[in-house]
């Protein structure tokens, strides 16, 4: 008997509770043998207008030109944290562009994945309300199990 394909896909926003989403999908799937492909969705949100832009040349550059360098660079970071992972290594990475609570749901389905993870930014009360929440709306949705994950905040700040 075929053993059934173990796939994870986990999104993420550059943020610390994304990185900490990431971290714990490596861990996880170094562990287990679990494919992972990480996927970020190029989204300019209304309520951070220019969140990718971070100076003056950006502003000549595409958006998904931009995000791209940041995904690089991301990964980067996470990278120089697990140089051994053989589920890094061999990750898949997706960019794509709409927004954010659908393109994981279409990414995921698309790639197979049977499970989704997540960072919490942990909004609550109104600005949750207002904004939404893509963990939850991804719960929500979601056919296949997710894990949401939150970053430790550091309470000095």
């Amino acid at each position: 008997m075929e053993k059934p394909n173990k796939s994870i896909l986990v999104a993420v926003d550059f943020s610390d509770d994304s990185q900490t989403a990431l971290k714990w999908s490596i861990d996880y799937a170094d562990r287990t043998d679990t494919t992972l492909t990480i996927v970020h969705v190029v989204h300019d949100p209304a309520g951070a207008p220019g969140y990718y832009r971070r100076d003056k040349e950006d502003l000549l550059l595409p958006l998904e030109e931009v995000a791209k360098d940041r995904f690089d660079e991301f990964l980067t970071g996470v990278t120089q944290q697990h140089p051994k992972s053989d589920a890094l290594e061999n990750a898949s990475l997706v960019l794509v562009r709409g927004l954010p609570s659908n393109r994981i749901l279409s990414v995921a389905e698309e790639s197979g994945a049977n499970h989704i993870v997540v960072g919490c930014q942990g909004r609550t009360g109104l600005p949750h309300l207002i904004l939404g929440s893509v963990a939850h709306r991804v719960v929500q949705l979601s056919p296949v199990p997710v894990t949401v994950v939150k970053s430790k905040k550091d309470e000095s700040k």
